[in-house]
């Protein structure tokens, strides 16, 4: 009997983490940052934000959906293609963006967060980490003990995210 020809696996998987809907039962307003479900996965690497809470991140929709994050750089490099890990949906849709401040472990407006490149904090993929902070002085103490540099939001171009989050390839 003839051995059947296994086929080679793919050099990459695709996981669509489909985004969790607006639950007004919760009480918050719809575009406001919200606790992450036990069940959400990253759509950029898998994994469950739930389980670093410190670092967890999301974005919402206008219409009201979540999609979380397990950290701050796969939250940037989500932002960067948005297409490429959640099929139709644009960047355009995108009301609100939220990372968690790794002092306090509240939520705060990614946007105004202050973030730390470089550091030797080890974050949910190990190495290319941003851990975020609400404040420039509290980042600027993290660096000083865990070294790295500060950033602001704008400061963390494409270039800085592809360096610490690589391309992975990821095709739909």
């Amino acid at each position: 009997m003839g051995r059947k020809a296994v086929p080679e696996p793919e050099s990459d998987f695709c996981l669509v983490a489909p985004p969790t809907p607006y639950d007004p039962a919760l009480g918050l307003a719809l575009h406001a940052a919200r606790a992450v479900p036990k069940d959400a996965r990253c759509p950029v690497c898998g994994m469950y934000p739930s389980r670093s809470p410190a670092w967890a991140a999301q974005v919402i929709f206008s219409n009201g959906d979540a999609q979380f994050f397990d950290s701050p750089l796969s939250l940037f490099m989500y932002l960067s293609d948005v297409a490429r890990y959640s099929p139709g949906r644009s960047a355009g849709e995108i009301v609100a963006r939220y990372v968690t401040d790794f002092g306090s472990r509240q939520m705060l407006d990614a946007a105004s967060a202050f973030y730390v490149v470089g550091s030797s904090a080890q974050g949910p993929m190990r190495a290319g980490n941003l851990p975020a902070f609400a404040s420039e002085q509290a980042a600027r103490a993290f660096a000083e003990q865990r070294g790295g540099a500060v950033r602001a939001f704008a400061e963390i171009d494409a270039a800085l995210v592809q360096r610490l989050g690589g391309r992975a390839a990821h095709r739909h």
